[in-house]
């Protein structure tokens, strides 16, 4: 009960009131008793004369002594009030207190009483507290969007566990299945073990690249990441370096063609792994012979890297989810790719504060463009054209 913020509340409140009052009343009798004389009183005595005899002493009452009388029991009786009135005062003032403390902490007990109810599996309660706009309705809207924010991420959490449970176990099922029935088999020939091995191959590969971005995708969600000055255009060529080899192997040509001056603020491990996901996309798509064009500029303000091939392209209703999570076009369902790259992309270039574009036509390529903000920051929203024409 002491603990409680209401008691403590009750207290401060009377306590502060009955101060007050005890200078005010104490004040009152201070002044009073000052502008005031008050001495004791004598009882004065004198003889008393019938004609000519005389007859005792008697008492005798001047007016002064009166008027003295008159202050020391008004002083008094003042003093013996205000006592009374303080002491009633201190009572009423806990009663209107712990009233006054409990109207104050409804809000809280409102607040209190949800957050309670409100369950890790279950975020939809919220707290809408009604009233006036003051400090403990900005509190209880602030923990409103904090809870807007944290249904959607664990969604996307459950979401992001579904979808990989689902996408790994098609793999280990491919695993199981082989090892079963043919790795494990005695009779099994040569030729059949050499193909069970393939397929466990591919399994485990797809299996690896799957992880390799679930955890690029929790690590950048994470914030495991250290921003640092960097320049664009050296991230772009250090992923181009990684995937000349792949490309190559191919007979896929990567021409670069990168500005000068492109410093920003950001993690360049992230960023070089956006660009390689591009890259990555664009060899696995782009027909032997065909050419890769990457660029890195300026344009408006904002930094740009983009990545041009001559694959298959994308129709409109694709390039509306090209980057959602596991989403995966035609060719890629051919040969079994995650579909985490292009999210990883646009998570990466979301959390530096700019934005993924995607420009294509059905049979004549994708162009897939990273705007990002420069060091000392831009203003407005990233251009809408293609920087690559």
């Amino acid at each position: 009960m002491i603990h409680t913020i209401r008691f403590r509340l009750t207290v401060l409140y009377s306590g502060l009131l009955f101060v007050l009052a005890t200078l005010v009343l104490g004040g009152i009798y201070f002044a009073v008793s000052k502008t005031t004389e008050q001495r004791p009183y004598t009882t004065n005595y004198a003889k008393a004369y019938n004609g000519d005899q005389y007859v005792g002493k008697q008492e005798v009452v001047f007016v002064e002594e009166v008027e003295n009388a008159i202050n020391v029991q008004t002083l008094a009786t003042l003093r013996d009030y205000s006592l009374y009135t303080l002491a009633g005062l201190y009572a009423a003032s806990l009663g209107i207190g712990w009233v006054l403390s409990g109207r104050v902490l409804r809000p809280v007990r409102s607040i209190t009483r949800t957050t309670e109810e409100i369950q890790a599996t279950d975020l939809k309660r919220r707290i809408k507290l009604s009233g006036p706009r003051d400090e403990l309705k900005d509190l209880a809207d602030t923990i409103d969007t904090m809870l807007d924010r944290l249904e959607e991420a664990f969604s996307a959490q459950r979401q992001l566990i579904d979808d990989a449970s689902h996408e790994l176990r098609s793999p280990l099922t491919i695993i199981r299945a082989n090892v079963d029935a043919v790795l494990a088999a005695p009779d099994a020939s040569d030729e059949e073990r050499v193909r069970a091995v393939a397929i466990v191959d591919r399994a485990t590969t797809r299996m690896t690249g799957l992880v390799e971005d679930l955890l690029a995708s929790a690590r950048r969600q994470g914030g495991a990441f250290a921003d640092a000055d960097l320049d664009l255009a050296r991230v772009v060529v250090e992923a181009c370096e990684e995937y000349a080899a792949p490309a190559a192997s191919r007979d896929v040509t990567i021409a670069r063609d990168l500005g000068r001056g492109l410093e920003m603020i950001g993690d360049s491990d992230a960023l070089r792994r956006s660009v390689a996901n591009l890259l990555s996309n664009a060899v696995r798509l782009s027909p032997p012979g065909g050419t890769i064009r990457v660029g890195a500029g300026r344009s408006e303000g904002w930094l740009w890297a983009a990545v041009r091939d001559d694959g298959p392209g994308l129709g409109e209703a694709d390039q509306a989810r090209v980057f959602d999570r596991f989403w995966r076009g035609e060719s890629s369902r051919r040969d079994r790719h995650t579909g985490l790259g292009l999210a990883i992309v646009r998570q990466i270039v979301e959390s530096h504060g700019g934005r993924v574009a995607v420009f294509s036509r059905l049979g004549e390529g994708a162009t897939f463009v990273l705007w990002l903000p420069p060091r000392d920051g831009v203003p407005g929203t990233p251009p809408e054209d293609n920087p690559l024409g």
